[in-house]
């Protein structure tokens, strides 16, 4: 029993990893010994549990439903070393986190610069894209998601709201009547984001909300590319504010109907429900939303 008890751990392990020669890097073992390791559990099992491949290791129905009562004893286990050793005070171990690329242009960088200032035996990997991870198949111990959540299984809290300014480039702009109401918008080509219905509400200075969808050639599915293609004069975007307002200060924006305001966004930290890494996750959390954005 403690053999396969070892084998699960490894397993978990290489899914938070991500790669078999990653876990045995910070395990300490060889790579052959760690894959081999896993397939004997596998053998022993009567199961596949991972869908190997050159570059990408992804979990079988029954290694996912392993992985996540893996998660459970290794966090209970942690939790147990914790609650007798009450004088390790300094958390320690690896975090896995995601966010959205756009993040590298906001305050958020400076709270996650903090944070690994404050608890330098975190090891940070830091993963920045605007393609929805996957928690579980992924190894991600939290996510950072722009938006408004809809229902999950996973646990969330809130850390912050950003901002959306309405921008397009001063060379696109130069050749159209400048607006006075949302639905002069209509007729302008969008840049729409994909992730995300192509409809905006527009608050007026009294409080009127107008529902725009103008015509899109173009779809993105990253912010910062919202941007780029704004300030190349493709047409309107719906941009973070404090990306929009350097591509502003710079010239490359404009602010389009600056007395109107678009719907916040809220920004969010995601991770699993019993979370392997839950007395890190937690840590690095409630250090976000601490800080603040």
């Amino acid at each position: 029993m403690i053999d396969k008890l070892r084998s699960v751990a490894i397993f978990a392990h290489v899914v938070d990893a991500g790669t078999f020669r990653a876990a045995a890097q910070q395990l300490g073992l060889a790579p052959s010994r760690v894959s081999e390791t896993v397939s004997n559990l596998e053998n022993a099992l009567g199961v596949t549990l991972l869908y190997r491949s050159t570059r990408h290791l992804s979990l079988t129905h029954e290694g996912r439903m392993l992985y996540q009562r893996a998660r459970t004893m290794l966090a209970a286990m942690e939790e147990g070393l914790d609650a007798i050793n009450p004088t390790s005070t300094e958390p320690a171990g690896h975090l896995r986190v995601s966010a959205p690329a756009f993040v590298t242009q906001t305050s958020l960088m400076d709270s996650i610069a903090n944070f690994a200032k404050a608890h330098p035996k975190i090891e940070l990997a830091l993963h920045f894209t605007d393609q929805r991870k996957d928690l579980i198949r992924d190894g991600i111990d939290v996510t950072i998601r722009a938006g408004w959540l809809e229902d999950s299984e996973h646990m969330a809290r809130k850390i912050g709201t950003t901002d959306r300014l309405l921008v397009a480039s001063p060379g696109y702009i130069a050749g159209k009547t400048l607006p006075t109401q949302a639905q002069d918008l209509e007729t302008w080509e969008w840049i729409s984001f994909m992730p995300r219905p192509h409809k905006y509400n527009l608050t007026s200075p009294d409080s009127e909300v107008i529902s725009v969808s103008g015509t899109a050639q173009v779809a993105v599915n990253a912010a910062d590319a919202l941007y780029e293609f704004a300030a190349r004069g493709l047409g309107l975007a719906a941009v973070p504010a404090q990306l929009a307002e350097k591509g502003i200060a710079r010239g490359d924006l404009v602010h389009v109907l600056p007395e109107w305001t678009l719907d916040q966004l809220g920004i969010f930290a995601v991770w699993p429900d019993g979370s392997r890494r839950e007395n890190l996750t937690l840590t690095f959390v409630r250090f976000l939303a601490k800080e603040g954005l």
